[in-house]
């Protein structure tokens, strides 16, 4: 696992932004797998601003959802779809057709869960997955104690993610109970993990994450079993890691050619 840690949410965007755009220029068809909230957000301006640069072409990518809910009418404002929609596929002209996402309207989940692992499978996997981290240490929507094996599944949000989540919404009674989302085990497929971490709140399940133990009560701790996992998190993000000088160093004296 490598840790990098950058001054504010606009550096990491830019860094995270660079390493698809690098991506893209080695393989136009690539999948990315994209994340929904408020963190991503600068990784997508900054992306879009690479391809109106002409520095990273999407004619040919292709975007996977992490998760979505289940029984918001797809096309809901606070759908995930809906959300990816405005904030990836149409600022970077993306169609549609490129856009996978498992079904959160169905009336039967789990074929609707392995309908979407088969169109992972099928798409030839994911080359780079953006994640995002809930203050409990939630990766896509697999809540603490979440199998480290597990695949797409309906799983039942906790109070505190719908409490999180309440503000896309005009009240909590709207937030949904249910989620469809990639498992710990799906998401541990994707050739390479970028999980990005901002502010303060942050901070304690970003030292569970990168220092603490392997354990399901903290699932992005699951990245530290993967051969290609980096974690980008602001000074305030990072204000609670022991190691926090000695990731500046390594990553100070990284080759530049190498990425992240």
């Amino acid at each position: 696992m490598e840790v990098v840690i950058v001054p504010d949410a606009e550096a990491g965007g830019e860094l995270i932004a660079e390493a698809m755009a690098a991506l893209l220029r080695r393989k136009p068809g690539a999948v990315l797998g994209v994340a929904t909230g408020s963190t991503p957000l600068p990784v997508y301006r900054a992306l879009e601003a690479k391809v109106r640069a002409g520095e990273a072409g999407v004619t040919r990518v292709r975007i996977a959802q992490l998760d979505e809910y289940v029984g918001l009418p797809a096309e809901h404002p606070e759908s995930y779809r809906s959300v990816l929609r405005r904030e990836v596929l149409e600022p970077l002209g993306i169609s549609a057709d490129a856009f996978l996402g498992p079904d959160g309207t169905t009336t039967d989940v789990p074929a609707a869960c392995a309908a979407y692992e088969a169109a992972l499978t099928a798409a030839g996997g994911v080359d780079l997955q953006l994640l995002g981290i809930g203050t409990d240490g939630h990766i896509g929507f697999n809540e603490p104690c979440s199998s480290l094996a597990s695949r797409t599944r309906i799983k039942t949000l906790t109070e505190q993610t719908r409490v999180d989540n309440a503000r896309f919404f005009d009240d909590i009674s709207q937030v949904p109970h249910h989620v469809i989302t990639q498992g710990i085990g799906t998401i541990l497929e994707a050739r390479h993990l970028v999980l990005l971490a901002t502010g303060e709140g942050k901070a304690d399940a970003v030292a569970a994450t990168v220092e603490g133990p392997v354990a399901a009560v903290c699932p992005a701790s699951a990245l530290q079993l993967h051969a290609h996992a980096t974690v980008v998190v602001d000074e305030a993000a990072a204000s609670k890691l022991k190691l926090a000088e000695y990731f500046r160093h390594t990553f100070a004296a990284k080759p530049s050619w190498q990425g992240i």
